[in-house]
């Protein structure tokens, strides 16, 4: 992205250790995107063309000891979308501090496939079923690398929302490794906080990625442990993504939703996704088919998506 401009400022850093006063700099970059939405015929809306506009502030400065800071907020349509602040520690790793983001833990591999667009279930009614959501506002979050081994944790206070009904604190940790300059591999778990004491959800994802020349396959599963009775659920999701040029890249993917209650039926999800991009234009395309929508019988949704987007 080009800067469009700069705005000097001073960060004050007192209250961080061996640190002083800093004058860095705010980079500005935006970005324009009309997108065509074909729904199916119960959602269908009577214009099927939108359009939206992001703004995203990055800063980023250096500490006296050695440390460096840097920030970013993001506005879609002229609305708050995503901010976070983030402390390079080095080799020690990295600290982050998040609202609407998720940069460390768990909820940044609630789906880790490969994809030249969006996931398989995405915008499609049963996208939340089988996934490892995680709370992302005013979210505390940690990522290190030692070696060929990393983890990335994250901790949030009871949804971090002045709303929440939500009794205790949520956590995540994940431990990720490559083998190999081709492979990556990761396994987490996670627990979200419940309306009342032990009535938490219990998270995991295991999973991994081969890079074989210009493809790229994956495997990952995610299980759901709710505290209800027979609310259980399993998602097993595979998907290969393939880059025909520099400019050109195509994918397909399918996932399973398994549920505990034995009067749902599996939840069968798939996608293509298509990308182009052009300096800096990019042309995208996603159709996505859902199957047996939240484990109820010859219920099915379909979504289709066209974008073109603009960074400038």
């Amino acid at each position: 992205m080009t800067n469009v401009k700069k705005i000097g400022l001073t960060a004050l850093a007192g209250t961080l250790a061996a640190t002083s006063a800093y004058a860095g700099a705010l980079d500005v970059s935006g970005s324009a995107k009309v997108t065509f939405k074909s729904l199916d015929t119960t959602e269908h809306t009577q214009n099927n063309y939108s359009m939206s506009q992001g703004i995203t502030f990055a800063g980023s400065g250096d500490l006296d000891n050695g440390m460096a800071i840097s920030y970013s907020y993001t506005m879609t349509n002229a609305t708050f979308s995503a901010s976070s602040l983030k402390l390079d520690m080095g080799d020690m790793g990295s600290l982050h501090f998040a609202e609407g983001t998720s940069p460390a833990g768990i909820g940044a591999y609630r789906d880790k496939m490969p994809t030249a667009g969006e996931e398989v279930w995405d915008d499609l009614d049963g996208e939340a079923n089988g996934a490892a959501n995680f709370a992302s506002n005013g979210t505390i979050g940690y990522n290190g690398s030692f070696g060929m081994m990393g983890v990335s944790a994250s901790y949030n206070k009871n949804a971090s929302t002045a709303t929440s009904t939500l009794d205790g604190s949520q956590f995540s940790i994940v431990l990720h490794a490559a083998p190999t300059d081709e492979s990556m591999v990761f396994y987490g778990i996670g627990e979200k906080a419940g309306a009342t004491k032990n009535t938490g959800t219990d998270l995991y994802v295991v999973g991994g990625t081969y890079v074989m020349g210009a493809g790229t396959v994956g495997i990952q599963q995610t299980g759901v442990d709710v505290a209800t009775a027979n609310g259980d659920m399993d998602r097993l999701h595979a998907s290969a993504s393939f880059a025909v040029n520099e400019n050109l890249s195509l994918s397909y993917g399918m996932s399973t939703v398994s549920f505990d209650d034995n009067t749902l039926v599996d939840q069968e999800d798939s996608g293509v996704a298509v990308s182009y991009t052009m300096g800096s234009m990019t042309l995208g395309g996603s159709w996505n088919q859902q199957d047996n929508v939240n484990g109820a019988n010859g219920t099915d949704d379909t979504h289709t998506e066209i974008g073109l987007s603009f960074a400038f």
